[in-house]
């Protein structure tokens, strides 16, 4: 009777092994999207500030090294406004995401690759015959 409850036991041990492993899998592949996700985010929200740095800041010495002028300070804080505002937008919609994520099974399918194998038994020498 020992060694049917010991088999019992293990074979226990054994899917609660499985199930946490699992468990953690999806909980480390609901991280690795969120992570992801949340990088693209922040590109896509750098990436709009250096389109209107670079097709704009000339309009605020945006590179230059001299004191603005009134207007162009003007202009400045108007910018350092919208730029705030973007990324106020952006962080509140990262964190909209992190919450809606926590609500899904998520799990990753890995990348996976198929690679061909040769015989290399039955290779040819230069004149047709096999060796």
């Amino acid at each position: 009777m020992t060694q049917d409850y010991d088999f019992t036991e293990l074979v226990r041990a054994s899917r609660q092994y499985k199930s946490d492993k699992t468990a953690k899998y999806k909980d480390s592949s609901r991280d690795r999207l969120s992570k992801i996700a949340k990088k693209k985010i922040e590109t896509t929200m750098i990436g709009a500030l250096s389109s209107i740095e670079k097709n704009l800041g000339f309009l605020w010495g945006h590179e230059d090294q001299r004191d603005l002028t009134p207007e162009e300070q003007h202009l400045k804080n108007i910018y350092d406004q919208i730029r705030s505002e973007i990324l106020d937008k952006g962080n509140s919609q990262i964190r909209n995401l992190e919450s809606e994520l926590s609500q899904y099974e998520v799990t990753w399918l890995r990348y996976h690759m198929t690679l061909p194998i040769a015989n290399t038994d039955t290779m040819e020498d230069n004149d047709g015959e096999t060796e």
